[in-house]
């Protein structure tokens, strides 16, 4: 029952939404007509067969790529689509409104059609998830770009002024459709001849079995003082149902052993103090640790951080940036630089430097890309290397972070 109300309700945007079109191909030749209105109505039934396929089972045999962009299809379809009913509704209020006023004045000739702007506006506003949505999986989801930020440490010793980190974040290989593409990451990684990289979480969606295509992409990753890396809040697998919460276990156990088979030294609420040029550097790193409710406090920070007191610089990686605020920069004011991943950036916002910088993320997070400061402490949120539901970007792109360290 639930399911065909669902069917029901779908249609009902898609007769309402086709008005605006029938609307505007009144004075469209016939053969025109005939192919808008067959590639509107064929999106209407490549949808009817997405749903009926997982309610009958025929989807049951389809490939990993053949699901994934078949449902993300669906969702840019009725996103579209559904943006084109209010202003339809707009415009039936208005009618509604039109013809009340005219019968009550005893008007006999109505003139209530409905209006070619709205239906354009509604059009138009329904074309821009469309065109944008789709261009985003088409272009961006493998488009990586270094991001590159010197951060001023206040005492920094010489001898590590132009330390260089590379950081990346929120990898989730289970997403990745192709294999070829992230290779090409992997040698963006290599060619900035990095000191230190930090994977800050997010290796898989839920399952450690996500990695096995991926194993000898990502242990070509080279540091000259090795790569570092701690859990995010997909890791733990919280997001599937497992039979038992044993298999829950091994699943974490198998991911850990994961991140040493690629060579990668898995922190988990502890530190390694590095010496570097003669000098001290502490890596700390906990597990995932969020401000927000809906995801888990795992993370010690407390326990990652004892012993470290003796060295000058201490850098953090903490999966979720909403811990900066809530426990960093209030209690622990000796950590330098956090490294965050986590938001993505939404995958979706508009970033023109210097000018604008937006996000429906940052209606979420406070920090949610970029390079962040308060007082003498920093924290840069990577905008994350894989993709999550929507297997695209549109305006924030795959990231891979380049941070020179310097004396401020």
């Amino acid at each position: 029952m639930r399911f065909t109300i669902f069917i029901l309700v779908l249609l009902a945007i898609d007769f309402y939404s086709f008005q605006a079109i029938r609307l505007l191909a009144q004075d469209w030749s016939p053969l025109t007509k005939n192919i808008i209105y067959g590639l509107f109505w064929s999106l209407t039934a490549f949808t009817l067969f997405y749903l009926l396929a997982h309610s009958w089972g025929w989807a049951d045999g389809w490939s990993k790529n053949m699901e994934t962009y078949s449902r993300t299809f669906v969702f840019i379809i009725y996103i579209s689509k559904f943006l084109i009913v209010p202003l339809l509704l707009i415009d039936d209020l208005r009618r509604l409104f039109t013809f009340a006023v005219q019968k009550y004045n005893g008007e006999t000739n109505f003139d209530i059609g409905r209006s070619k702007f709205l239906s354009k506006m509604g059009l138009v506003l329904g074309a821009i998830p469309f065109f944008t949505l789709t261009y985003g999986i088409v272009r961006n989801p493998y488009r990586y770009r270094v991001f590159q930020q010197s951060i001023g440490i206040k005492g920094l010793s010489p001898k590590l002024v132009g330390l260089k980190i590379v950081q990346i974040s929120d990898i989730h290989s289970g997403s990745f459709t192709f294999k070829e593409p992230v290779k090409n990451a992997i040698e963006m990684i290599n060619a900035q001849k990095a000191d230190l990289v930090f994977f800050t979480g997010d290796l898989v969606n839920d399952h450690a079995e996500e990695m096995t295509d991926f194993m000898d992409v990502f242990d070509k990753i080279e540091a000259k003082y090795g790569v570092y890396s701690v859990l995010g809040n997909h890791d733990y697998g919280d997001y599937h149902h497992w039979d038992s919460d044993e298999a829950k276990e091994a699943n974490l156990d198998k991911l850990k052993g994961i991140h040493k088979k690629l060579g990668w030294n898995l922190l988990l609420n502890e530190h390694r103090i590095l010496e570097i040029n003669d000098e001290k550097i502490a890596v700390i790193g906990v597990e995932n640790y969020s401000a927000l409710p809906q995801f888990p406090k795992k993370g010690r920070l407390a326990d990652a951080h004892q012993g470290s007191d003796g060295v000058n610089v201490k850098l953090l990686l903490s999966h979720d940036p909403s811990h900066w605020d809530f426990q960093i920069v209030p209690e622990f004011k000796d950590i330098n630089v956090t490294f965050s991943g986590h938001t993505h950036g939404f995958q979706f916002g508009i970033e023109i430097p210097g000018w604008i910088k937006w996000s429906p993320a940052q209606f979420m997070y406070k920090q949610w890309a970029g390079l962040y400061q308060q007082g003498e402490q920093f924290l840069y949120v990577n905008r994350g290397l894989g993709f999550l539901g929507y297997p695209g970007r549109v305006g924030i792109l795959p990231e891979v972070t380049v941070i020179e360290l310097q004396s401020a």
